[in-house]
């Protein structure tokens, strides 16, 4: 990467270099300004900024301020520096113009964009046995050849003050790529590293074998643990934790993946990291110490090889022991689907269901149509505008309530009064016998001056009527909206109802078109669609029915109802239980004037079934419907579909 990358990218790390420092991020703490004796933590990552900011000294670091604070460095230069080796982050320091590279001893060339290192590693593996470091460190000599791994007698690298000459050991990554460590061992301890290139994942190779891989932070751990017969694969850095995870996303291992990082905190830190993102994608793993006492695999390859060697073996058994285990539960999961698992349910359901009945709607030429009512499912209700849906659904919720049974209505065109006044218009004229001279309308219930002009007969019928709607309002509830309830608000109030009062209410919607949506960049058929599976999902969770209206088609207000009228009718049109259309006689006809059947008085309404899972289809009720006065009267006759 170019310097200006390198920068955003060691910018980008300031949660986690807090963090490893043994600070929460979520919480206030001391700041961290030397100048600023901080008797009560005032300091505070802001993650919008990536900054960490005192509210109090008005201090504003980011990560390069930090380990310059941590390091005693003032000079942008040695800061720049110092946050690479912490990082392992190589600048490519190329350029057009023939800007001489921060190593330019060796024959090198550009291939797709990096350096091909392959000439200088093999020169530096010629030297290999000029050093015995590897030796030392428990690192054969077949390991060695394997992995290429070289010697560098005077490596000039850049430090405080200027350049300085290393010797060193040469760690190959890529052919682009390698990892140089000072071996002289009175050396800075923390300025000992140097990346070539642009991999910093070592061996990242091993995660395609299909065994087991053990993560580890240094080359030199990964190379201890393949010398003890297993496969592993290092970070090279903890800093590099999200470069393996970025990477697992689109390269998931054949194998399962084994945390054996440092003991330290950083480690620790890094392996809870890690251990989040793997289960969050669904890989398996296992967090297992396989360094003892010791502070990485190296130490303890040098220290107890045969005990590394047993702590290897017992964690990839381990491994093994989960992944099986793992595969049991998951065959025994799967086997839960097969109908076996059901009997039980499916015949305490058959029993159950002698004591919940169908419900029925109070008409009951409709309800014989319905298989004696309204039973567990969703229920959708269509037809053009001002034939009176709404009308008809709050008849058969009111007649509901009478029952017994509570209802919930969610009402996104009407108001709550406007409901009420309909219901009460309706029950005016079912308690004057049907004499439409004497029932009052909506308006003329809620407009309160015509009271003054109305008879004592008139005044006792709305009061009666009143009283008669009171008897069964307990069961009542009205839930009014306007762009703001949808599928998921709609749940949550079943689930409240449920919980407090122990009884799954039958729920109304009027009306579909008009419900929120899920997501706001959602179109309106996606809104419908998802809608309309969510009232599924509901009548099929709490078992009871859910009736919805919903509006046709414009090219439909013309024709005979049928399943695709329905407006969005896709996934109302499959996913309904049952489909009811509403429409007037002579509809699709080619003398049909809709204007004149509306004008009719009573009304003459068809309630067709068009579609029904468990019962019969192509039949309806003719009604008589009285606008006026909110109600439909069943008028005895049955109707084909033509």
């Amino acid at each position: 990467m170019d310097r200006e990358q390198a920068r955003d990218y060691i910018k980008d790390q300031l949660e986690g270099y807090l963090k490893a420092r043994g600070i929460n991020t979520a919480r206030p703490f001391n700041c961290l300004n030397p100048k600023h004796t901080d008797k009560k933590p005032s300091m505070s990552y802001d993650s919008k900024r990536n900054k960490a900011h005192c509210f109090s000294c008005n201090a504003d670091y980011d990560t390069f301020d930090l380990i310059g604070i941590e390091h005693g460095l003032t000079q942008p230069g040695d800061i720049f520096n110092k946050a690479h080796q912490i990082y392992g982050v190589n600048i490519d320091t190329h350029h057009a113009q023939g800007t001489q590279r921060t190593q330019d001893a060796h024959n090198t060339q550009e291939v797709k964009g990096q350096i091909d290192q392959t000439a200088y590693i093999e020169q530096a593996h010629s030297r290999v046995k000029e050093t015995d470091y590897f030796n030392k460190r428990g690192i054969s000599q077949a390991t060695i050849d394997r992995f290429k791994l070289g010697y560098e007698p005077s490596f000039k690298t850049q430090a405080k003050g200027g350049y300085v000459t290393w010797e060193a050991v040469i760690i190959p990554s890529s052919p682009y790529s390698y990892t140089v460590r000072n071996i002289d061992p009175e050396a800075d301890p923390t300025d000992r590293i140097r990346k070539r290139g642009s991999s910093s994942l070592y061996n990242r190779e091993a995660l395609q074998s299909g065994k087991p891989v053990f993560i580890v932070e240094g080359e030199l751990d990964a190379l201890s643990l393949i010398e003890v017969g297993a496969e592993a694969m290092a970070l090279a850095s903890t800093a590099n934790a999200d470069q393996l995870i970025k990477y697992l996303k689109s390269n998931r291992p054949k194998g399962g993946l084994i945390l054996s990082l440092d003991n330290d905190q950083a480690g620790i830190d890094t392996t809870a990291k890690l251990a989040q993102e793997l289960e969050g994608m669904g890989i398996s793993f296992l967090q297992a110490n396989i360094s003892g006492g010791y502070n990485d695999p190296n130490e303890a390859l040098i220290r107890d090889k045969e005990a590394l060697t047993q702590a290897v073996q017992d964690a990839q058994d381990a491994f093994h022991a989960q992944e099986e285990a793992d595969r049991e539960t998951e065959r025994e999961e799967y086997q839960k689907n097969s109908t076996a698992h059901y009997i039980d349910a499916f015949i305490n359901g058959i029993a159950d269901s002698v004591n919940t009945p169908a419900i029925p709607t109070g008409f009951d030429k409709l309800d014989r149509l319905l298989d004696d009512g309204l039973y567990e499912g969703l229920y959708v209700l269509g037809g053009i505008s001002s034939l009176g849906k709404t009308t008809f659904i709050m008849q058969i919720a009111d007649q509901i309530a009478m029952s017994g049974h509570d209802v919930l209505i969610f009402s996104l065109e009407m108001a709550r009064t406007e409901l009420m006044a309909k219901s009460i218009s309706r029950l005016t004229l079912m308690n004057c016998g049907g004499d439409t001279s004497k029932a009052k309308t909506t308006r003329g219930i809620t407009a309160g001056k015509r009271w003054s002009g109305y008879s004592q007969v008139e005044r006792d019928l709305i009061q009666d009527s009143i009283q008669a709607y009171s008897k069964y309002a307990h069961h009542v509830y009205i839930s009014e909206g306007m762009g703001d309830i949808g599928g998921s608000e709609i749940r949550a109030s079943v689930a409240k109802h449920l919980l407090i009062t122990g009884k799954a209410p039958i729920v109304f919607v009027d009306y579909l078109q008009l419900l929120a949506p899920h997501n706001e960049r959602a179109t309106d058929k996606q809104t419908a669609d998802w809608n309309v599976m969510e009232l599924k999902r509901i009548s099929r969770d709490y078992k009871t029915p859910v009736i919805a209206i919903s509006s046709f088609n414009r090219q439909s207000y013309k024709d005979q109802a049928n399943m695709s009228s329905f407006k969005e009718s896709g996934t109302i049109e499959y996913s309904s239980d049952v489909l009811i259309g509403l429409q007037a006689p002579g509809a699709g006809e080619s003398n049909f004037d809709i204007n004149k059947a509306k004008n009719r008085n009573p009304r003459q309404v068809e309630v067709m079934i068009l579609k029904q899972r468990s019962g019969a289809t192509g039949k309806g009720i003719l009604f008589d419907y009285y606008p006026l006065f909110n109600a439909f009267m069943e008028n005895g006759e049955v109707k084909e579909l033509r």
